[in-house]
């Protein structure tokens, strides 16, 4: 789909344009924008809230239709670490997508929950009926805790908590260099880079990120690098990747954002150790931790 801006329209999020001429949600503009479908002028779009002008060309690379029922899959095994009639807490482990999504239509955890929890399915899911009960995410290869809504009401809950940076999410990241300072905080804004659109970046238009950090240990062999917990004060997509690499200190095992070289780790070294946040139904300050799984545990072994 090709348009041409008219003046009516100028001014406008792309994320809404787009919508109005699809018919899409704005969850699923969003997906379109993240994935690099959505171009003006022949730049892909790097932020849903860019403003459009009048006589631009806006290029829109529509999905294929898909059917959003969601089914089932009991072989998709999902460690639980707490469940009760309000919310779910699970481990993802490093690998599994979270929702269905371009090119994971099935085997994602969502559809792992609904085989042990079917009432899953009548959770919120603001406008995207592929993501019951889901308020956050994980990248697929980032291991570690995720709260998961059993019902409406708690859904809104956590979102809320979301929003109003109450949620407190805790990460391990094992970065490529001594870390001199023993604590600080990046606080840069993310968007898609323009090189890129499935690659995040550092932009002076991207939305606010802040990214807390403290040195937990230090090492030198086999090569310098640093274990670092990072607490987000956001939740951008790839924002530990993509702050600690804007630092001088990409995570191991992220060639992505620039450690393609050093020391070897199976996947991006980041696990959400820590989470804690307000019982959507008793208000209970409830907080839950995972230990560093055997894959990155081995990594760290071999530091000295």
């Amino acid at each position: 789909m090709t348009e041409t801006i008219p003046a009516g329209l100028a001014g406008e999020r792309v994320d809404r344009v787009v919508a109005m001429l699809t018919d899409l949600s704005r969850a699923e503009v969003a997906d379109l924008v993240a994935n690099g479908r959505v171009v003006v002028d022949g730049k892909p779009v790097a932020t849903k809230s860019r403003r459009m002008a009048e006589g631009e060309v806006l290029s829109v690379t529509l999905p294929d239709p898909v059917d959003t029922a969601l089914v089932a899959e009991a072989g998709v095994a999902v460690a639980i670490v707490h469940a009760d009639d309000h919310v779910i807490v699970v481990d993802k482990p490093s690998g599994l997508v979270v929702h269905p999504g371009a090119g994971n239509a099935t085997g994602t955890l969502v559809q792992g929950l609904l085989a042990r929890f079917p009432d899953l399915a009548d959770a919120g899911a603001g406008d995207d009926p592929s993501r019951p009960g889901i308020v956050h995410r994980l990248d697929a290869g980032t291991s570690g805790l995720l709260m998961v809504a059993r019902t409406a009401d708690a859904y809104r809950s956590l979102v809320a908590q979301l929003q109003e940076r109450t949620v407190e999410r805790l990460y391990l990241a094992l970065v490529v260099g001594q870390v001199e300072s023993p604590a600080g905080m990046v606080d840069a804004p993310i968007g898609r880079s323009g090189a890129d659109a499935t690659r995040m970046a550092v932009r002076p238009d991207g939305r606010e990120a802040r990214t807390r950090y403290e040195v937990e240990q230090r090492y030198d062999d086999p090569v310098p690098c640093t274990v670092v917990r990072c607490k987000l004060e956001t939740g951008r997509t790839h924002q530990i990747r993509v702050h600690m690499a804007a630092i001088g200190h990409p995570v191991v095992g992220d060639p992505r954002y620039g450690s393609s070289r050093g020391l070897r780790s199976p996947r991006p070294f980041l696990h959400a150790f820590r989470l804690s946040f307000d019982h959507p139904a008793t208000g209970e300050r409830v907080t839950f931790t995972s230990p560093l799984p055997p894959d990155l545990e081995a990594v760290r072994a071999g530091l000295r």
